[in-house]
């Protein structure tokens, strides 16, 4: 359990830090942040696939009804993230109504921007959190800490661009870092959710793991790809991901 906790810890502190970053480079080039949102991608993918969904195919029994599971457990993640991207636009929708120089621009609707793009990150923190509670409640650590290190690094640049669209709008600089604080609370509190959800009940084990890998191939399909394509920064971001794709196969490959 204390592993869990310091884990949830580390996952939220991860948007904390990118916040952090955020403050020291404000002026951070979207090249740079690109190719770190892109190899976050690609150890998400191969944490998904490798920690999420061939376990769950594993522990549903194999077979086909086995991946009839699993491939519902994905669908459901992903309609779930679907539902709530349709009542909270996530980042990629909202990054450029809460640009910098719009709201510089608009003031009276900036901070109204910027409440929306925060929340929007908030809410869809919880089930980043609750994919990696879920892959502890599997009783594989090292598996779950690859799945919590693929999330934490997708937290660090989401925190980075948090912070200049609340600076522009006249957010206080402490009230700017204390609110992105606020959004890795979401992923610690998720992470939680996924831990205890799973331990009560090994019976939902196959159906979790494979929600919790649908959810996460929703976010680097839907979110973080296009969001790394946005800026000129097709090639780079694509070996990127690639990189970091290779690089989580390696580890998991090596930790056996």
């Amino acid at each position: 359990m204390e592993m869990v906790l310091l884990t949830a810890l580390g996952v939220g502190g991860a948007t904390v830090l990118g916040a952090v970053i955020g403050f020291l480079f404000k002026g951070i080039s979207h090249r740079f942040s690109d190719i770190v949102l892109s190899f976050a991608a690609g150890v998400m993918l191969s944490a998904a696939v490798l920690g999420l969904v061939l376990p769950a195919v594993d522990y549903a029994g194999g077979g086909f009804g086995g991946v009839l599971v699993t491939v519902a457990g994905i669908f459901a993640g992903a309609l779930c993230l679907n539902l709530i991207d349709k009542i909270v636009p996530h980042l990629h929708k909202l990054i450029g109504s809460a640009d910098g120089d719009d709201i510089e621009a608009h003031p009276d609707s900036g901070l109204s921007k910027v409440l929306l793009f925060v929340t929007a990150i908030a809410i869809h923190n919880l089930p980043e959190g609750i994919a990696a509670g879920v892959g502890f409640g599997a009783g594989d650590a090292s598996q779950a800490l690859l799945i919590a290190g693929g999330i934490a690094l997708q937290n660090v640049p989401e925190g980075m661009v948090i912070i200049s669209p609340m600076l522009a709008s006249g957010v206080k600089s402490g009230k700017t870092f204390l609110i992105a604080a606020a959004t890795g609370l979401f992923e610690v509190v998720g992470t939680l959710i996924g831990f205890f959800a799973v331990s009560l009940s090994n019976a939902i084990l196959p159906f979790a793991l494979a929600f919790a890998g649908g959810t996460m191939l929703y976010v680097i399909s839907d979110e973080m790809i296009p969001e790394t394509h946005a800026h000129g920064s097709e090639r780079g971001a694509t070996y990127a991901l690639l990189i970091g794709f290779c690089f989580m196969l390696a580890v998991d490959v090596l930790l056996g």
